[in-house]
């Protein structure tokens, strides 16, 4: 018996073909087919009518007819979906061998000969059941050109009919309306997909896909391939057996395989044994293997069973069943756990639960187990709103086996806004005990601190008779944390109310500047303290300033009058004290530039000039306590001040020119490569305020001021400060700060600080700080940092640690130590397993590497080859 046609050997139809003889109607189908013929004869390219791309019209209904009318012939169902082919409408079996044939223009542009023939058609199909529009071109009378690219699988938005199914490929065979098979090449494109294979059958009544051999599936970027797929279009559902995935439009890139993809519906997915990494191919060392993995990308939620993640053939973190998100949407459950070690705590372990509550509303809860301490519970709740957002913690350690005490902390942060300009802030903070965070917490920015604030703020911004107002009104007090070696005093509870107002006022003719700026501020604080004099402080400075800037320089004259009343209270000595100061002001500069060549490279060099003048007559201020201010320290930006103390308590008499005079080289690209500023101020009388335990100056000039920083290099860095006395011919304040970072992945910074010890702060400072990443050897990294005190020949902060960067995962140790009293240590020792695109296992120690490495960079977002960065 004879063998049907597809069940014989692909060399017997091959030989079928090669006898195969055209007969004149066998000329005049060919001629009638408009696609062949046209890449023939080189005509224009083959087009699409537009119309097939619009909806199809609704049939209309059928006339009625009369009894014994005689009935038109039945006619086979139309197919759901048109195939668009190159072939006329024929019921026998049709061969379209391969053949040469010039390429079909794309955007007006021929392309090249290719051996590959055009996709097969059949337009009474088409033009039966059309496509959704699709706005290729945006004029109507232009026939829309078929554009030939692998890259035209933009995504059909959700709820788009069937489109039409393109097939090409090397052979194409098959029965109109039944099957068609392409052998070779075989490419199905349909909008949003691409499956490619070396076998591929189409059957139009199921609407289903049957590829064999090097199956490929391109869609919305992802790459998935496998030996054999069974696919029906229409509702997704079908099979893939042992795919394997390309990932490439997900951060970072990943790739995955199964035994068995299930498509079980639009949007829905089920594997089976499946395994996921972000590793190159054949570098597996890790990666999450499920037993059964579900995906549903309408809702973006996976759930895996029997789950576990395999490191290095090593099974760790089995789960009998999870639940993920599939993309950056927040979802609730547990994430990763943490564990580590310190002295004051011992071993430690935390698995945080996340409570994703509402789309502006979220909720972290940790419980924290400590082998010396016990269980500690951790929470902290975020919400946002269109007119606030805030944050809420609250950690509580029951019966702490250590201190023998219940201890706890809570805080609160929390910004409105109130509309029409207003506005609130609320800050709370509060500790069981003095040492809660030194003996709980491993991290330096939060055992330094010392003062916990407790402040409420209501302001207002507004215009009002052409004046811009601000007004706030604020509560503020702190806890103080102390310790017992060395006592500090707790700073005033103040209850303040400030306004500030400003007015530029302009005249005709004035195109030197704005013009006048008339300003206000104003302040009334109440200070009140357990142990000190408590007052009330009202403070009025109205001032007016006259900014002149033209191109070459600015002058600017200012006069005001400060007035200050203090207000003590009954059970204070103190009498009540006004003081009134007028304070004149002029600040100048100039700027000067030219072009100039250093080392064969071409600058732009400027010159600046700066020359500051104050004049405030003395008054005797030593009778009012200091409440809110102190010394302000001596630098380029303070030499340049009315005041040379910070806060309103002390305002320094003056009669005083301050010279400066700065000059830096920038590069055509804009790069300021080296900045230098020398400045120095000169008492045209000698002032005589000064705080309690200061002195006042003794001679007509202050110590010089130099600066020297710009970026050097394109990885080196400096910046320096330099106060010189040159009557004692000694230095004063000094630091030196440099920054060495020529590729993410390696930095080193140096610095080192040297401060004087005087009447105010009788202890100086005399301290060198390094820090450094830096790659070790292969994929090792080195981490370190040293803070030392010269003067007490003690480390202040010390840091040690190796990054191991395998791309796809890192492993990091590091050991911290530093102070936390003046008696008093914290170490901690940190171990963390980094699964790229997964997460992390261990304790984290990125917080204190960033904190302590200036310009630290995550190894993982360093470029290595074990990166899994492009598709194959």
């Amino acid at each position: 018996m004879k063998k049907p046609f597809r069940e014989q050997s692909l060399l017997h139809r091959a030989r079928l073909f090669h006898n195969f003889r055209p007969t004149p109607l066998a000329f005049a189908l060919f001629w009638l087919f408009p696609a062949a013929s046209q890449a023939a004869l080189s005509l224009p390219p083959f087009q699409i009518d537009p119309v097939l791309l619009q909806p199809a019209p609704k049939p209309e209904p059928a006339p009625r007819r009369e009894p014994g009318a005689a009935q038109p012939p039945a006619t086979a169902p139309e197919a759901t979906r048109p195939v668009v082919l190159a072939a006329e409408d024929l019921t026998a079996p049709i061969t379209t061998p391969t053949q040469a044939s010039q390429g079909i223009q794309e955007n007006g542009e021929k392309l090249q000969d290719t051996s590959k023939p055009v996709a097969i058609a059949q337009p009474a199909e088409a033009a039966a059941v059309a496509a959704p529009a699709v706005r290729v071109q945006e004029t109507a009378d232009t026939p829309l050109s078929l554009k030939r690219s692998r890259s035209l699988t933009l995504n059909p938005p959700s709820g788009t009919p069937p489109t039409p199914v393109f097939i090409s490929g090397m052979r194409i065979q098959g029965h109109h309306d039944i099957e068609t098979e392409v052998i070779g090449e075989a490419e199905l494109r349909q909008w949003g997909q691409i499956i490619s294979s070396d076998l591929l059958r189409y059957n139009k009544p199921e609407d289903e896909v049957f590829a064999q051999g090097n199956v490929r599936i391109e869609q919305k970027g992802d790459i998935t391939e496998g030996p054999e797929l069974k696919l029906k279009l229409e509702s997704k559902e079908g099979y893939l057996q042992q795919p394997v995935f390309q990932m490439t439009q997900q951060k970072p890139p990943g790739r995955a395989d199964a035994k068995i993809l299930w498509f079980e519906g639009e949007n829905k997915y089920r594997l089976e044994d499946a395994r996921y990494t972000t590793c190159q191919a054949g570098s597996d060392d890790w990666y999450l293997h499920a037993r059964d993995l579900e995906i549903n990308r309408t809702t973006q939620i996976g759930t895996a069973s029997h789950a576990y993640i395999d490191f290095m053939s090593v099974p760790i973190l089995y789960t009998p069943w999870m639940s993920f998100s599939l993309n950056s949407e927040r979802k609730s459950g547990l994430l990763s756990p943490s564990f580590g070690s310190t002295v004051n705590s011992g071993v430690e372990f935390s698995l945080p639960y996340y409570w994703n509550i509402a789309p502006n509303r979220d909720a972290t809860i940790t419980p924290r187990f400590m082998t010396k301490r016990g269980l500690q519970l951790k929470n902290e709740l975020r919400y946002l709103d269109p007119n606030y957002v805030g944050i809420a913690n609250l950690e509580i350690l029951p019966n702490d086996q250590v201190a023998n005490r219940d201890r706890s902390f809570m805080s609160l942060k929390h910004q409105h806004n109130l509309g029409s300009g207003w506005a609130g802030a609320l800050t709370l903070e509060r500790a069981s005990d003095d040492n809660y965070f030194r003996d709980l917490s491993t991290n330096i920015g939060v055992t330094s601190q010392v003062h916990l604030l407790r402040d409420g703020v209501l302001s207002h911004v507004g215009a009002y008779e052409g004046m811009n107002w601000n007004f706030s009104a604020r509560s503020q007090s702190f806890q103080t944390l102390q310790d017992p070696l060395a006592p500090i005093v707790t700073p005033y509870r103040r209850t303040q109310m400030l306004l500030n107002g400003t007015r530029v006022v302009n005249w005709s003719g004035n195109n030197l500047g704005q013009g006048a700026v008339l300003a206000l501020n104003s302040e009334l604080v109440n200070f009140s303290h357990p142990s000190l004099p408590n007052a009330k402080r009202l403070t009025l400075y109205p001032s007016v300033s006259l900014p002149l800037t033209p191109i070459y320089g600015y002058i600017i004259p200012k006069i005001g009058l400060h007035s200050t009343s203090y207000n003590f209270d009954n059970d204070t000595a103190t009498p009540d004290i006004n003081r009134t100061l007028p304070i004149f002001s002029v600040d100048s500069g100039l700027y000067f530039e030219r072009d100039i060549n250093l080392f064969g490279s071409d600058y732009q060099q400027t010159l600046e000039p700066r020359l500051y003048y104050v004049r405030t007559p003395f008054r005797d201020q030593s009778q009012i306590p200091l409440f809110d201010s102190g010394d302000i320290g001596f630098g380029i930006p303070q030499i340049f001040t009315e005041n040379r103390f910070a806060g309103v308590d002390r305002i320094s008499d003056a009669n005083q020119v301050t010279l400066g005079v700065t000059s830096r080289f920038f590069e055509e690209s804009g790069i300021e490569r080296l900045r230098g500023t020398l400045a120095q101020r000169y008492y045209l009388s000698l002032p005589q305020v000064t705080l309690p335990g200061g002195t006042a100056p003794t001679r007509k000039y202050s110590d010089l001021l130099a600066s020297v920083g710009g970026r050097i290099t394109n990885a080196l860095t400096l910046d320096s400060l330099w106060q010189y006395d040159p009557e004692l011919k000694q230095t004063g304040n000094f630091s030196l700060t440099g920054r060495y970072l020529p590729a993410p992945g390696k930095i080193l910074n140096v610095s080192y600080r040297y401060t004087p010890a005087t009447p105010l702060a009788p202890i100086g400072i005399k301290q060198i700080d390094t820090s450094a990443q830096w790659p070790l050897t292969g994929r090792w990294n080195g981490l370190a940092r040293w803070n030392h005190s010269i003067l007490d020949s003690k480390n202040l902060e010390t840091l040690a640690g190796l990054e191991y960067n395998a791309g796809c995962w890192a492993f990091r140790a590091v050991v911290h130590s530093f102070t936390t009293t003046t008696s008093q240590r914290s170490d901690s020792i940190f171990f963390q397993l980094e699964l790229n695109g997964i997460g992390s296992i261990g304790s984290n120690p990125l917080d204190v590497l960033t904190r302590n490495i200036y310009g630290y960079t995550k190894t993982t977002q360093i470029p290595n080859e074990n990166n899994l960065s492009e598709p194959r």
